[in-house]
């Protein structure tokens, strides 16, 4: 009897501990379930807050600014991301001009000549509305590119203007690798794929192939150039030689109308001291879901090719 007594203790004993231990697991699964969806709440409202907060809601008059800052690429200073704030400060009614604040040492030609052409696209649908580029530190090669089609060029005059030119840079490690006894083995597809590898001769028709190119990327530089100055470019031998020049002796080169900044030219040009900025910019989610894209692809890829060797 006494035993069947333990027995029953024992067992209710158990029961009580499985009991517990479900709810415990319930409580902590409602717990988990809790906080994963308000962290989904909150990267929901974070997003719309971010996204709200780059458009503008211009109420008064005003001028619109684009800032162009750092290396002209395909990613942050695009001419995806330019254009768009172009786009956005020419159809607002309110902007009464736009200044493109500049400041980069130039980056890729065609970044930039689709940034010129788009200036000068809307410049046409919108004669009454101009276009002031204003140069803070820099604004050499691919950045004077684009501000070249602005109506006006204002500059600091301890601002770098200018270097009007092409470079394809590289190196050449060939003597090295002959001293260190290294063979270089490269093997092509088309008889001219692997030319200008840093580890291989160049050759006279090669270096001069490459030439060629930089002279006609060269003179469309200068077409947009010499397009977008008109009469005010005051051309000598140096002018496209790859030069750079400060703020002040820009002006009597004619690169630049006038010294002045962003806040000078807001007032006292376009008269509209207040200052909007249009400058457009992927937001965190966009670059996270772009680096999650990729990290997929790659992981996709890795996956395909792993699977062939098997």
């Amino acid at each position: 009897m006494q035993d069947t007594t333990q027995n029953a203790a024992l067992e209710r004993e158990v029961l009580e501990k499985v009991l517990l231990s479900h709810v415990q697991e319930q409580r902590r699964a409602r717990r988990w379930g809790i906080f994963f969806k308000l962290t989904f709440l909150f990267l929901i409202i974070l997003a719309v807050f971010v996204s709200c907060s780059g458009q503008h809601t211009p109420l008064v008059a005003h001028t619109a600014v684009i800032n162009v800052d750092g290396v002209i690429d395909s990613e942050l200073n695009s001419a995806e991301y330019i254009n768009a704030g172009l786009l956005a400060a020419f159809e607002e009614k309110q902007a009464q001009g736009i200044i493109l604040k500049l400041n980069s040492p130039g980056g890729s030609p065609v970044q930039s000549n689709e940034v010129f052409a788009e200036i000068n696209r809307l410049r046409e649908l919108h004669p009454d509305k101009k276009v002031y580029a204003v140069i803070e530190d820099i604004c050499a090669s691919g950045c004077y590119y684009m501000a070249a089609a602005a109506n006006e060029i204002y500059a600091n005059p301890a601002s770098i203007v200018g270097s009007i030119g092409v470079l394809f840079d590289g190196f050449g490690f060939v003597d090295t690798m002959n001293k260190l006894g290294i063979q270089r083995r490269l093997l092509t597809a088309g008889q001219n794929k692997g030319f200008m590898d840093p580890f291989s001769p160049t050759t006279p028709e090669m270096t001069g192939f490459v030439q060629d190119m930089l002279n006609d990327i060269h003179q469309q530089f200068i077409t947009a150039v010499e397009t977008g100055r008109g009469d005010r470019l005051k051309k000598n031998d140096l002018t496209f030689s790859g030069l750079a020049w400060t703020g002040h002796q820009s002006i009597d080169l004619g690169l630049v109308d006038g010294i002045g900044s962003a806040d000078y030219v807001a007032r006292e040009i376009i008269g509209a001291k207040t200052l909007i900025d249009y400058t457009t910019k992927p937001n965190w989610l966009e670059r996270f879901s772009q680096h999650m894209g990729a990290s997929f692809a790659h992981a996709l890829r890795s996956e395909i090719y792993s699977q062939q060797l098997m």
